[in-house]
């Protein structure tokens, strides 16, 4: 399913994000259900394809209330591979997180600095952010150096900061600003973006 003509995109070299479509359901249930994918976050994996086809049928929602802006993380043939989200938006403040996930396929080709050069992009463009952080848990050395790799700074570790069930997880805090961006290796991605972002999650102009 190609993005809709009024679906916020960003199309970069080799993939594209785009709003997730109920047709992606079964793509999403496959990858999302691998324990190794998921076993850093608060969620999953999944069990049933229905859990993907409601979170999906929720998007819609987050858009409209500021909660989250979602996308799929798509391939050439318009295949997911994953999905990344701007979370945590403070439009008084102009800064939000940064959240992804991708098919264990997909580890280590790359496809997580594209697609998070493509969210920087939106991030710092249409939705005029100033800051974009994200949080990393402190097992993860792989989420770790490649948030470092893309320019993001280490600000320390968050204690007890989310829980995963009954067990306290701390988390590595990250963040990049909009000037720091600008000179990184994200910003000579080249990024086509098109459609427009739902007003909620636009910081007014400077």
């Amino acid at each position: 399913m190609s993005p809709r003509a009024d679906e916020l995109t960003a199309r970069g070299p080799r993939l594209t994000l785009r709003y997730p479509h109920a047709e992606d359901a079964p793509r999403l249930f496959e990858l999302a259900s691998n324990a190794e994918v998921t076993q850093y976050f608060s969620w999953g994996p999944y069990r049933k394809q229905l859990e993907a086809a409601e979170w999906i049928a929720s998007l819609p929602g987050h858009r409209a209330e500021g909660s989250a802006l979602e996308f799929a993380i798509t391939d050439a043939e318009d295949e997911p591979i994953g999905v990344i989200a701007i979370l945590e938006v403070s439009r008084r403040d102009r800064r939000c997180v940064i959240g992804i996930w991708l098919g264990r396929p997909f580890w280590g080709s790359g496809a997580g600095d594209e697609s998070e050069a493509l969210l920087a992009r939106i991030a710092f463009g249409p939705l005029r952010m100033e800051r974009l952080g994200a949080w990393v848990d402190v097992n993860n050395a792989r989420s770790q150096h490649a948030f470092e790799r893309l320019g993001f700074v280490n600000e320390g570790v968050l204690r007890a900061f989310q829980r995963h069930g009954d067990e306290r997880r701390d988390l590595v805090a990250y963040s990049i600003l909009r000037e720091e961006w600008e000179h990184s290796a994200m910003a000579r991605v080249e990024a086509e973006i098109a459609g427009e972002p739902p007003p909620a999650f636009v910081c007014a102009p400077r």
